[in-house]
C-alpha cells in the first residue's frame, strides 16, 4: 500500500456534504463577486490571526503584490528576500519594479539567517519579506532586532497558518502578512485564493481598493487598482474548512513529534522547527537525495521536492539576482519532502520510520 504525500479526497470526506449544500446556496444566491462570505471569511481568519483586519485576494502572489504596493516603492528601492523560498516571493517585488536582493538562510531551519541579514541591509534597502519557510515561522522580535524601523518587515506566510505557540500565532504583531490558500496548503481553498492580514487601518483600505480595481464604491476609482479579488465561493468553502485548520495543525505536530524521535540515521539530517511550527511540509536532508528518494519510492513513500531551485538559479530571475548564497543551494540539492499530512495513520508513520532508518 502506497503512502500518499497528500491526500485531499479523503481531507474532504467529512465536510463534502458542508461544500456542496454551500455551493448550492451561493448557486442560488448569485452572489459571486465580494458577496456577503467574503466579509465572513476575512472577519474569521482576522479573529483566527489575532489581527485587527483581513483582505482576501486571488491567490498568494497577488497577496506579495499588493502588499508591496502599499509602500509606494521606487525603482532604485531594494527587497531583501530569503535565497531559498517558492518564486512567488521574488515575483512580487519584481512586479513592484523594485531592486531584488538575496540573503541567505540558515541550513539547520531553512528560514532566513538573520546574522547575514544584518550585513545585508544598506541605505537602499526599504523592506525585507521574511518566509515561514515549511510552516516553521521566523521570530519577529529576533528579526527587529537587526532591522531599522523605518524599514518594513513583510510576512510571507503562505505555508505557516496558524503558527504560533501558548495561544499566540507567530505573527499577529507584523505590519502586514500575506497567504497563499492554494488547495496544498494546512488552510487550502478548493482552487486558487489568499488573504493579507494587518493591524493598521490605513493599509487595511487602501488593500481594499487596490483588489478591486482601485474602487471602494462602484464606478468610483480612486487610483490604479487590480482585479485581485477572492471570490465569493472559495470564502464559502473556506469558511467551513478554518473549523478543522486547529485540529489538521496539532494532527500534523504529533506526526511530526513521532518521526522527529524515531529517525535515527547519520546519512539524513531533520530540518528543525520551532514549537508551534504546522509543518506545512517535513524536511529531510540527504547527500544522495537520488538514492534515498528511489529507497522511499520502492518501498511505497512517496515524496516531494521543495524546492529543487534556490532563488538565484532559476533561469526567469538570472537578470534580477546575483551571488551566489551557499545553504540556500545545498538545501535545493539535499531536500526531501516526506508525508506528513494530518490523515497519517501510526502503521504509516512506522513504516516511513522504518524505510528512512534503512536506509544506507
Amino acid at each position: 500500500m502506497i503512502i500518499k504525500f497528500q491526500d485531499q479526497p479523503s481531507l474532504h470526506k467529512d465536510i463534502s456534504k458542508s461544500l456542496i449544500n454551500k455551493f448550492k446556496k451561493k448557486l442560488i444566491k448569485s452572489d459571486f463577486i465580494l458577496g456577503d462570505d467574503i466579509k465572513k471569511f476575512e472577519s474569521n481568519f482576522a479573529k483566527y490571526c489575532n489581527t485587527k483586519y483581513a483582505v482576501g485576494v486571488s491567490n498568494g502572489t497577488d497577496a506579495l503584490n499588493l502588499a508591496l504596493r502599499t509602500l509606494n516603492l521606487k525603482k532604485d528601492d531594494e527587497v531583501i528576500i530569503p535565497a531559498m523560498t517558492y518564486i512567488a516571493t521574488a515575483l512580487g517585488v519584481i512586479y513592484n519594479g523594485c531592486k531584488l536582493r538575496l540573503c541567505d538562510i540558515s541550513l539547520e531551519n531553512g528560514l532566513i539567517n538573520v546574522d547575514q541579514l544584518k550585513k545585508s541591509i544598506n541605505k537602499k534597502t526599504k523592506c525585507i519579506i521574511v518566509v515561514n519557510f515549511n510552516g516553521n515561522y521566523v521570530d519577529l522580535k529576533e528579526v527587529s532586532k537587526v532591522v531599522p524601523k523605518k524599514i518594513k518587515i513583510i510576512f510571507d506566510a503562505s505555508q505557516s497558518h496558524g503558527c504560533g505557540e501558548n495561544g499566540k500565532k507567530a505573527n499577529s504583531n507584523a505590519f502586514i502578512s500575506c497567504y497563499s490558500l492554494y488547495p496544498g496548503k494546512n488552510l487550502g481553498a478548493l482552487g486558487d485564493a489568499g488573504i493579507i492580514t494587518t493591524n493598521n487601518a490605513l493599509l487595511y483600505k487602501k488593500l481594499l481598493k487596490l483588489r478591486n480595481i482601485g474602487s471602494s464604491k462602484k464606478f468610483i476609482h480612486d487610483e490604479i487598482g487590480f482585479n485581485n479579488r477572492l471570490d465569493t465561493i472559495q470564502a464559502a468553502f473556506l469558511n467551513i474548512k478554518l473549523q478543522n485548520l486547529d485540529k489538521q495543525n496539532n494532527n500534523r505536530r504529533k506526526n511530526a513529534n513521532f518521526l522527529n524521535k524515531n529517525i535515527k540515521n547519520k546519512l539524513i539530517k531533520i530540518v528543525q522547527h520551532k514549537k508551534g511550527s504546522v509543518y506545512h511540509n517535513y524536511v529531510v536532508l540527504a547527500q544522495n537525495r537520488k538514492k534515498l528518494i528511489k529507497h522511499l519510492e520502492i518501498n511505497n513513500v512517496q515524496t516531494n521536492i521543495h524546492y529543487p531551485f534556490p532563488i538565484n538559479k532559476h533561469k526567469a530571475l538570472k537578470k534580477f539576482v546575483r551571488g551566489r548564497y551557499f545553504n540556500a543551494e545545498k538545501y535545493a540539492k539535499e531536500c526531501v519532502s516526506i508525508p506528513i499530512h494530518p490523515l497519517l495513520k501510526t502503521s504509516e508513520l512506522k513504516k516511513i520510520v522504518q524505510v528512512l532508518n534503512s536506509f544506507n
